[in-house]
């Protein structure tokens, strides 16, 4: 079976594609040849990832799955959540974003966090929703070379090091993404 997964981030391809059974062939936006920006002006999460696959559904015509992602920090009354990839301007870039989030975050006790991801699947003409919720916290400081995005500064419940600092292997077994992704292949099976 082949999906076409509506990104062009590589790292989160790559990420997505490890968890999937051989049988799963994902398909980037690139190969597929959209090179337009696919809207995400939604107020949620799950809003977001919905107009993505419906968008390319509509446009290109082929079965795919959409995620958003978001960082949702307690004491920030749930932000940077659905504006998480756009925290700190237009640009996307992921070191200023973890710098603002580690400043609006400096005098603040609670660090509590959790990344949600939602994945919506288009498949033969449904759409099917799901979620993958990982609880933690936000570190102080920036710690470990791996993973992106705020991965070095989120520590997931139960561990002693961030996102940054585990394997891919460790990081989707307990992550967001992974949990999503399960639900995801448990349908497709």
């Amino acid at each position: 079976m082949q999906l076409v997964f509506a990104t062009n981030n590589l790292n989160k391809l790559k990420e997505v594609q490890s968890m999937l059974p051989d049988h799963i062939k994902l398909v980037s936006l690139k190969d597929i040849t959209c090179d337009e920006d696919i809207p995400e002006n939604q107020t949620t999460i799950e809003g977001n990832a919905i107009q993505k696959a419906e968008y390319l559904k509509e446009h290109y015509g082929y079965d795919c799955f959409a995620d958003d992602t978001g960082l949702e920090v307690e004491a920030l009354n749930g932000e940077p959540g659905v504006y998480s990839a756009r925290y700190a301007g237009p640009q996307r870039n992921a070191e200023d974003n973890t710098k603002k989030l580690l400043t609006e975050l400096k005098n603040k006790p609670n660090r509590n966090a959790q990344f949600k991801t939602v994945i919506a699947l288009h498949l033969k003409g449904k759409l099917h929703t799901f979620t993958g919720i990982c609880k933690g916290s936000i570190t102080k400081e920036k710690h470990g070379e791996g993973g992106f995005g705020y991965d070095p500064i989120f520590k997931a419940d139960g561990l002693d090091k961030t996102f940054a600092e585990i394997t891919l292997e460790q990081k989707n077994k307990i992550g967001h993404r992974g949990l999503a992704v399960k639900q995801l292949v448990a349908f497709l099976k």
